[in-house]
């Protein structure tokens, strides 16, 4: 079966659902998070397919979101980085993982903790106005049609 691209609709979640939009994905950059580089640590630690692997891997490089970095010549191996790009995901994947902590955890203790290390404490997301630090929520806020300029 194909799958429908989303790449070129004028939608944020659209372009960003075609590019993660799939439980293979997130979990590889959840590896990424983790400290996981190398391709055969991410095939260890995930259980995933070695071509599922490596179609997710060339999607995250090709977007950005990963760099390709060759760490040994003979043979020729390379590790997977996280550019800026892949850093700045950070918040909505901790977003994620507390929201699957408060409504999807049925063992009691969450599997991860979030640690904040300037404290040392653990946390979790919190999602605030740019502008005043209130609370962003469905009730707190609309969404509406950019303006064409």
């Amino acid at each position: 079966m194909r799958r429908t691209s989303f790449a070129r609709w004028h939608c944020s979640v659209a372009r960003t659902m075609d590019l993660l939009g799939d439980q293979w994905t997130l979990l590889v950059l959840r590896e990424a998070f983790l400290g996981t580089r190398r391709f055969d640590r991410f095939q260890a630690e995930l259980g995933i397919a070695r071509n599922t692997l490596t179609e997710r891997l060339d999607r995250l490089t090709g977007a950005g979101v990963l760099d390709r970095v060759r760490y040994q010549d003979r043979p020729v191996r390379y590790e997977y980085v996280l550019t800026e790009m892949g850093h700045d995901f950070f918040p909505v994947l901790a977003s994620i993982i507390g929201w699957g902590d408060r409504w999807l955890n049925e063992q009691g203790e969450p599997p991860l903790v979030v640690r904040h290390r300037d404290c040392g404490r653990p946390t979790h997301a919190v999602v605030g106005c740019a502008h005043c630090g209130g609370e962003l929520s469905d009730r707190r806020v609309s969404l509406e049609p950019a303006q064409d300029k």
